[in-house]
């Protein structure tokens, strides 16, 4: 199984929002509050998947695991776009998870 990097992600991002520029605007740390927005609608939309149909009736149908991975690629977009609205790169992302895996290791 390949892995699908962060980096792969932004770099898709990037090419996506500099096709779509002239619709969309650029991307900057004002927009990021827009897009953290976008994000969180697409999050619920991957919550009423499971609502509606319950996490094991989501992940087992291949309809609904269809839908369910989709609405979370979009999760993702928001999320990377929010990175790059940022400034933020993998390796900060990277050393900011693995410091707080870490504490959250040592937490209880």
């Amino acid at each position: 199984m390949n892995d699908f990097t962060v980096n792969e992600m932004l770099v898709m991002q990037q090419k996506l929002q500099k096709k779509y520029q002239d619709k969309w605007g650029a991307l900057s740390p004002e927009i990021g509050k827009n897009q953290l927005l976008w994000m969180v609608g697409e999050i619920g939309e991957v919550i009423d998947i499971v609502k509606k149909n319950g996490g094991t009736k989501a992940a087992e149908d291949p309809r609904l695991r269809k839908d369910l991975v989709e609405e979370l690629a979009d999760v993702l977009m928001y999320y990377n776009d929010v990175l790059l609205c940022y400034g933020i790169t993998a390796e900060e992302l990277k050393n900011a998870y693995t410091d707080k895996f870490e504490r959250n290791m040592k937490r209880w």
